[in-house]
């Protein structure tokens, strides 16, 4: 009888970035102090879950994620870049509204969700897709009969409810990818099956006008 490993997988912290609503990709850009804030909110909703891994991708962002679930949880972090964002080239550090207007046929390409369409050549859907479940497949099966969990980026989350789902990369989206939501999943040899997805509860009340007071 095959043994399903619980994953509960996790999107960063918020970033100034984030807040800005510039596309960051590969590029390290690390927490706000909102975002350090839902780190530690995340890590006290999870001290009760016995996690025998954490898995992170190697940005900041991600990292300091973990490193706040690692504290609760006494658990190491193993740090892989499987689990990265998605590489988005010369389009990474700008807005939407940028794209919009600088590269208007790539920007619609990009909303159409073409799958082989490597943005602002950096990677395309497929690609992306096949290295960040693969990561997620690896950890997955280290961990047979065990909960654990996987830090990583909202691209990859959506890659991972979409495998879950079995809904296709190119069709729009329809779920939410909040900063520091718990998001579980069941793996086993056979796939991802979904069981609970952007659970905020333990993020009410938190606002940047909280951090900044």
């Amino acid at each position: 009888m095959e043994q399903v490993t619980r994953v509960i997988v996790i999107r960063h912290g918020e970033t100034a970035w984030n807040r800005a609503t510039r596309i960051q990709g590969h590029t390290d850009i690390p927490l706000s102090a909102l975002g350090v804030a839902q780190a530690e909110r995340l890590a006290e909703a999870l001290a009760d879950e016995p996690l025998a891994a954490i898995y992170s991708s190697d940005l900041s962002r991600a990292r300091q994620t973990a490193e706040a679930l690692a504290r609760a949880q006494g658990v190491s972090i193993t740090l892989d870049s499987g689990l990265r964002e998605r590489a988005f080239g010369r389009f990474e550090g700008l807005s939407w509204q940028e794209i919009d207007q600088g590269y208007p046929e790539d920007a619609a390409r990009w909303r159409r969700r073409e799958p082989d369409f490597p943005v602002g050549g950096g990677e395309s859907l497929n690609v992306f897709s096949a290295r960040c479940l693969e990561a997620a497949r690896r950890a997955s099966a280290a961990h047979p009969g065990q909960s654990i969990a996987l830090v990583a980026h909202g691209g990859v989350l959506d890659c991972l409810y979409r495998a879950a789902t079995r809904v296709p990369l190119d069709a729009p989206r329809s779920w939410q990818l909040g900063n520091a939501t718990i998001n579980r999943l069941l793996a086993t040899p056979d796939g991802f099956t979904l069981v609970g997805w952007n659970d905020g509860h333990h993020l009410a009340g938190l606002s940047v006008d909280d951090i900044a007071a």
